[in-house]
Order: C-alpha cells, then structure tokens, then sequence
C-alpha cells in the first residue's frame, strides 16, 4: 500500500501528506533524478501524478525523463496567451521528439481575462495579478485531479531555492522536484548526451523564458533569470507560490 494509502485512513490528511513527503525524502536522499521519477510515477503516486512544463530553455531534459519511463504521463502546459511563437513550436517540436502523447495545453478562463483583463495590457500595471489571471488560476484547475506532480525546478535557480527538497507538501498536494540538486552542468551534459534540441531563444540571449512581455535578455555575468520581471522585486510567476487565499508577492520560495 503506498504512503498516501496508509496516512489517509483516519489521520488529518494535511499531517499524512507531510509525514509521506518527511519519509520519501528520507528514503530517496542521495538517489537519482530517475529513480525518483521511477518512484513517483510508476508505484507512489502512479496514476494519480501529471508533469507541468514551461516548454522553457531547461525543459527537454525533465521531458525527456519522463518519457522514458511514461510517455503518455499528462503534461500539463499552461498557455498564458503571451508567451512567445518560438515557445510554442518548441513544445510541438518536443513533443513529436520524445514522442509524448498526453500534453494538455490549459488556457485562462474567458471569464477572468473578461473581467480583470479585457484589453490583454495588465501587465503593464499589475504582473502579479495578470500571472494570477494566466497561470495561478489555469494551472490550479488543470491539476485538481491530481495528488502529485512534477516540477522542474532547481536549487542552483535563486537564492529563494536554495533549499529545495526532492519532495514537499503544496495546497494538500505533493510536488515532486527530481532536479532539485542539478546544477547547469547536469543539465548541458543531460541535453548534449541525448541530443535534445535547445529551445531557440537560449541563442538569442534569453536563458530563462516566460511571457513576452516579461522576458528580457540576460546580458553576459547576469543572473539567468535577471530578464524575468526586470526592475522589480518580483522573482515567481506564482504557480510555486502557496498563495492560496493570500495575495501574490512575488517573494519565491
């Protein structure tokens, strides 16, 4: 019986997802980016688990993970509706690649972007509220089936990450991070060994890449992730936030 099994019969099942996730930690402290994927999709939260993929510069090397292992794991991509062309065909393009048969591309509600945001310019005055309207919200209903899912996230990516576990406890769900301990290194080395295509905007000068509108290019000796939200303190999107009834600062975790 997996973990998630055994807590809820009986327990609080906030205490039962944390005292999981304490173990899993535990158990898996060391182990492998596969390993812990093999674990996560295929016997703890098998059937009960989806990816979420930016399509971003790091992408294709947890896409490619995953694939291995499931093809047809749902792949969650949340389309904002200002994210750029390039982004968009590379995610056609990995698909067909790794052969990935279960993307779900997952837009905002007609009927919040008609009520806060009807002339697509939020942006420009309130990139907290605008990533509520066109991440938060879409992603929040694109995974609520779901007791799990996986992150591509990485320690090495901010301060704010610093001390990312392989495995922790969001909004009564578990996100699983098997990149949590990979550096650039692991990853060039990852991509380059399997050949993996590299998102086009990363020639370009953009090494991290969200929407259009917040995404400038990264100058030599900056920061990776310094063209996401220029000149503001802002560092999340906000989907790795634990906003839920709370405000978005744009602090991270």
């Amino acid at each position: 019986m997996a973990l998630h099994e055994t807590f809820s019969l009986g327990v609080d099942p906030e205490l039962g997802l944390q005292a999981e996730v304490a173990a899993l930690n535990e158990q898996f402290e060391g182990a492998t980016a596969q390993e812990i994927l093999q674990e996560s999709i295929r016997h703890q939260f098998s059937g009960d688990i989806a990816m979420v993929s930016s399509f971003g510069a790091d992408s294709a090397v947890l896409l490619h993970m995953v694939s291995e292992i499931d093809p047809s794991i749902p792949v969650v991509m949340v389309d904002t509706g200002k994210l750029f062309p390039d982004t968009l065909r590379y995610r056609d393009q990995l698909t067909e690649r790794l052969g990935l048969t279960n993307v779900l591309s997952r837009k905002p509600e007609k009927a919040d972007l008609g009520a806060d945001d009807p002339a697509g310019m939020l942006w420009m005055s309130d990139t907290n509220a605008c990533c509520n309207i066109r991440k938060v919200l879409p992603l929040e209903l694109a995974l609520k089936d779901f007791g799990a899912w996986i992150s591509g996230r990485k320690r090495f990516q901010s301060s704010t990450r610093a001390r990312l576990p392989a495995f922790e406890v969001e909004a009564g769900r578990v996100k699983v991070n098997p990149l949590a301990d990979w550096g650039p290194a692991d990853i060039l080395g990852y991509a380059k060994a399997q050949e993996l295509p590299p998102h086009p905007l990363v020639a370009k000068g953009y090494p991290s890449i969200g929407c259009m509108p917040c995404t400038d290019k990264v100058k030599p000796g900056e920061d990776p992730r310094a063209g996401r939200w220029r000149g503001q303190a802002k560092t999340e999107c906000g989907i790795h936030l634990p906003t839920h009834g709370k405000e978005l600062d744009g602090s991270g975790i």
